[in-house]
């Protein structure tokens, strides 16, 4: 009689483990939304990541950080999604801006937002702090990128010309853009007067001109993955990207 008491208490120890197991794998595959909480919805398939939440009207051509009026948008989901309140205005206001001067292009802030995940975190990788005004600091900069083995040789083209010698490239910014590609399309968004790759408002935008210049029509999937490739041609990253884009735009975290 013991052993088939010990039999049965293996059994209910067994059945409980089985249930806790189901549970944390739910949990991990986005089955539920913490103890208590709704299921989270599943990350949609396909490309190009959905649009998110829509952004309410607002003046654009505002003076000073016209972003900030986005900030009740922004706050409603912040939380959800993990991103700062002002990044997220920084890619709300990117994306109005282009559907105003690029109408045909169609870039959703969901797939900025995608990037900027990818990249640095939001302006938060090592450390860094997205401030009110939308400047990261300190400033994120990537690997010197001089060729050595597993880097790419990318030369910084005005600091080798002021220096006199081969100065190579990093990376800048919340979105990561490299000296030369910066000095091209780099545009200011926050009214300061100044084009700053660290401000994650100018960086936002400037990313939104270019993956438009380069991709077209962002809501097709040809064109998205053209300027997801332009931006850094890796399937691996556009994988990544489009990962946490369809689950921004969905309202939940990857």
């Amino acid at each position: 009689m013991m052993d088939g008491v010990r039999r049965m208490n293996s059994g209910r120890v067994a059945g409980l483990i089985a249930v806790l197991v189901t549970t944390l794998a739910v949990a991990a595959c986005g089955g539920g939304g913490g103890y208590g909480g709704p299921p989270l919805p599943p990350i949609p398939e396909g490309i190009p990541p959905g649009p998110g939440t829509p952004l309410p009207p607002f003046d654009i051509d505002a003076p000073g950080r016209t972003a900030e009026q986005l900030r009740d948008w922004a706050e409603g989901q912040s939380k959800a999604l993990g991103i700062s309140v002002t990044a997220l205005e920084a890619y709300g206001y990117a994306a109005a801006v282009m559907a105003r001067s690029r109408p045909d292009c169609g870039i959703a802030w969901t797939t900025l937002a995608g990037i900027a995940r990818v990249e640095t975190k939001h302006g938060t990788h090592g450390g860094a702090r997205v401030g009110p005004d939308g400047k990261v600091s300190p400033p994120i900069r990537g690997p010197v990128l001089d060729g050595s083995p597993g880097m790419e040789q990318v030369l910084d083209t005005e600091a080798s010309a002021k220096e006199g010698h081969a100065v190579y490239a990093r990376a800048m910014g919340p979105f990561q853009f490299i000296p030369e590609t910066w000095q091209r399309w780099g545009v200011d968004a926050n009214g300061d007067g100044v084009a700053d790759p660290d401000n994650i408002d100018d960086a936002a935008l400037t990313a939104a001109r270019y993956l438009c210049a380069r991709g077209g029509n962002l809501t097709t999937a040809e064109g998205w993955q053209q300027a997801l490739w332009a931006y850094n041609k890796s399937d691996i990253y556009m994988q990544n990207v489009r990962t946490h884009a369809a689950a921004y735009s969905v309202g939940r975290r990857a």
